[in-house]
């Protein structure tokens, strides 16, 4: 009998091994996984990593404008690098000097009011220094001064304010840590960093309203939520479908319409107060400007995100195993608690955590109905970055309120458990 058996590698049916053949395939398969999900992967990086990385960067970056700080004030920086403030004592002739000269070339580039505003995030009164002195600063000669530090204080009697030489001090690096001492509310003073008084410590009263409200919505729409999703699971699908619509409804109009609709419900005046009234009582119910008023609203408004997945998960649980466990002795209650309850606890996981992150992001909302009592950090958010043009503020904020989520859903994962979390 011949032997058929051949010394070698297997080859495929081109005449190359096999082994290479099927590797060659294999790399092809990647390529062309890697070209169909590429749009998605490009997607998810423009809008989604680039921004935060972007909010990373400007909550740290010490710049006035589109400049660096240290790159408008070279010859400053560098003359009070060795100056401490501690002392109590003005910085030397040479840094009122320096002043001079880099003030003068930052007038003629239109960057001293930039420079000023930048200084009075974190010093006010810092923005009027700069911005008066820059035209008189300017026609300076600065080879006739003899004594820099006397000019200076005769343009304006607050260049002597030590406070403000140690905020220009401390903000002479490429990179600051200010926007997020202002965040926690801190502030630098001569005598070192310090926590503000307990009146003014603002956000940090804003980040745990902003919690405490986003967690008391999220229990408010599972309340109410868990039995409208229950009713739709357990009704025939023709009727079910018909209510769905109901649920869905929202979706069709405008968050601004919406929440305008329960600003005119909520009103003093308004269709709320007036059955109220109607019905007896003397009195009218405060429920706008306030954080009952953003509770109602948002609850309306956030209802339906937590409806759907806990819909979306009842309606896979049989109706029978209610019946048999009944049929074994069970009460209603009993055979809730312990049969049908713990089957809906993924959909209410992500209701729960689709709810909360959706409302801690809300600003229009709590701008509109909250009143002063009632707005979120967000709000502040906002208000930093187009009122006052503090960007670096704003994302310091966004940065801790994204930290915090992110804690949270860690937390959430060890107690819970991100994988029993389904949609359906």
């Amino acid at each position: 009998m011949a032997d058929t058996t051949t010394d070698g590698p297997m080859l495929a049916a081109d005449g190359t091994p096999l082994k290479q053949s099927l590797a060659r395939a294999l790399r092809r398969q990647k390529i062309r996984a890697l070209m169909l999900t590429a749009p998605l992967l490009i997607f998810v990086l423009v809008s989604f990593i680039m921004p935060i990385g972007s909010m990373l960067m400007r909550s740290i970056q010490n710049t006035a404008g589109t400049e660096y700080v240290p790159d408008i004030l070279p010859n400053v920086v560098a003359e009070l690098e060795e100056w401490d403030p501690t002392t109590g004592e003005l910085p030397s002739e040479a840094a009122f000097k320096a002043m001079i000269i880099d003030f003068q070339v930052a007038f003629e580039n239109k960057q001293h009011t930039q420079l000023g505003r930048r200084f009075n995030y974190e010093t006010p009164g810092m923005s009027s220094l700069f911005r008066k002195s820059g035209r008189k600063v300017s026609r300076m000669d600065v080879a006739e001064i003899t004594d820099a530090k006397a000019a200076l204080l005769d343009v304006d009697e607050d260049w002597g304010n030590l406070q403000y030489w140690a905020t220009i001090k401390a903000n002479s690096g490429y990179y600051t840590s200010s926007y997020y001492m202002a965040a926690f509310d801190a502030e630098r003073t001569i005598e070192g960093v310090q926590m503000k008084d307990p009146d003014q410590r603002i956000y940090q009263k804003l980040m745990l309203r902003t919690l405490w409200l986003s967690g008391l919505i999220t229990f408010c729409t599972l309340a109410i939520g868990y039995p409208v999703a229950w009713l739709l699971a357990d009704l025939p699908l023709r009727t079910s479908n018909l209510l769905m619509i109901l649920v869905l409804l929202p979706f069709w109009t405008s968050l601004l319409v919406r929440t305008s609709a329960w600003k005119i419900l909520l009103q003093e005046q308004g269709v709320i107060n007036d059955i109220w009234i109607a019905l007896g009582f003397s009195d009218r119910l405060s429920l706008i400007n306030n954080q009952l008023g953003v509770v109602i609203a948002m609850t309306h408004i956030l209802l339906p995100f937590m409806i759907l997945p806990l819909y979306s998960v009842m309606k896979t649980i049989p109706p029978s195993y209610l019946r048999a466990a009944k049929s074994l002795g069970a009460t209603n209650t009993t055979a809730f608690l312990r049969v049908y309850f713990p089957q809906t606890t993924p959909g209410i996981g992500a209701g729960a955590l689709l709810v909360f992150i959706l409302a801690v992001g809300y600003f229009i909302t709590p701008e509109l109905v909250g009143g002063a009592d009632g707005t979120f950090i967000s709000n502040r958010i906002y208000f930093q970055f187009s009122t006052l043009g503090n960007w670096g503020l704003a994302a310091a904020l966004g940065t801790i309120m994204l930290a915090v989520v992110l804690l949270l859903y860690y937390v959430y994962d060890k107690l819970v458990g991100i994988d029993n979390v389904k949609l359906g």
